[in-house]
């Protein structure tokens, strides 16, 4: 019985020190792959001929806060920049809960029917606590991950205000360069700030539930006045009655919102993912969105005036990522801190401070 134990633990010990070698070799040879310096016009050409694995290296590489990935960042979208904005980019939102995944599978594999190419930007809550993030939207989208059709990229949401990744407009360029002339971009839906991804989408379509005790506490305004779309999800079984009277509800409600400056008027549509019920409708609608807003140039007129927001944007993310990286704040920001702590002066004045320590660095 002891000789078996032995046995046993002696073979456990050996398939255990083989998974740490391999991990470790795992490991070295995804460092040497990281140091390794990118062919930037090998990557842009393998990404404007759709080839997947290129796209994913492609968004990586954009998503890195490295320093020394910058340059190549620049030269990677301004490649294919002259090749991106041909898409109809959706955002979509709604509460935890509400079936946005299942959604958007179904929503996705209808237009793959209808002969587009999707491209999923999928955003996922990251912990306040620990950073980390389940990342678990391609398990839930588990027919529409298999089609060569379709490219889903889920994202940590990170300390991004809405969800939205701080680089998701980038993101966007690249997946509609590789080829995806639909882009689909699902937001936490925390209700923290929606007003990102209507900053970067076409049409913004809000989900909600029927029966939930939100149909009217839930209307925010900002959120509405946003919405080309309210769709009420899980319209199916013995929840379709209740659903009836949510779109009523909305119906009504959205009476008492002034028209959008497009001339559109949002619409209340029932839905179910997951019997596939109502989706070519919402396809319909949307199509008839691009065909009005582009008829009378509002579709064109949005995408600029989304352009210059996201300069004013780029512009307050870059000094702010040099203000905490310069050294000397680095260590003026420390001892702020601790006069704070200590009650020795305000944020104000800290923040003040500071911001004159800062001025006289560039000077």
């Amino acid at each position: 019985m002891a000789a078996k134990q032995t046995h046993s633990t002696a073979l456990g010990n050996r398939e255990n020190s083989a998974c740490e070698n391999l991990s470790q070799k795992s490991a070295e040879r995804i460092k040497k792959l990281r140091r390794q310096k990118v062919d930037i016009k090998k990557l842009s050409n393998e990404l404007l001929n759709s080839n997947l694995t290129a796209l994913s290296q492609a968004i990586t590489l954009v998503e890195s806060q490295s320093n020394r990935h910058e340059d190549s960042v620049k030269k990677l979208i301004e490649n294919c920049l002259p090749h991106a904005g041909n898409s109809v980019r959706i955002g979509i939102t709604g509460v935890p809960g509400v079936g946005k995944s299942t959604f958007i599978e179904s929503f996705g594999m209808h237009l793959i029917s209808q002969g587009h190419k999707v491209a999923v930007l999928a955003v996922d809550p990251s912990s306040s606590i620990s950073g980390g993030s389940i990342l678990g939207d391609k398990t839930r989208m588990e027919k529409l991950v298999q089609s060569p059709h379709s490219y889903i990229r889920p994202t940590a949401s990170g300390t991004s205000l809405g969800g939205v990744s701080r680089k998701t407009r980038e993101s966007i360029a690249l997946c509609e360069a590789a080829g995806f002339d639909i882009i689909l971009i699902e937001t936490v839906g925390v209700g923290q700030s929606e007003t990102l991804v209507h900053s970067m989408t076409d049409f913004f379509l809000l989900l909600k539930l029927a029966g939930a005790g939100d149909e009217l506490q839930g209307i925010k305004r900002g959120i509405i006045e946003m919405a080309d779309a309210i769709v009420i999800n899980k319209a199916d079984g013995n929840n379709i009655d209740q659903a009836k009277s949510a779109k009523l509800e909305f119906n009504r409600a959205l009476q008492l919102y002034p028209p959008k400056s497009n001339d559109w008027k949002p619409k209340v549509l029932l839905a179910s993912g997951l019997k596939h019920q109502g989706i070519d409708k919402i396809w319909e609608l949307i199509e008839r969105f691009v065909k009005q807003t582009k008829s009378n140039q509002s579709f064109d007129d949005n995408r600029a005036l989304q352009a210059k927001y996201w300069l004013t944007q780029s512009i307050e993310e870059n000094l702010k990522k040099d203000f905490y990286s310069h050294s000397e704040i680095k260590i003026a920001l420390k001892k702020e801190l601790l006069k704070i702590d200590q009650k020795k002066t305000t944020a104000f004045e800290a923040a003040e401070n500071l911001l004159k320590l800062y001025k006289k660095t560039k000077l």
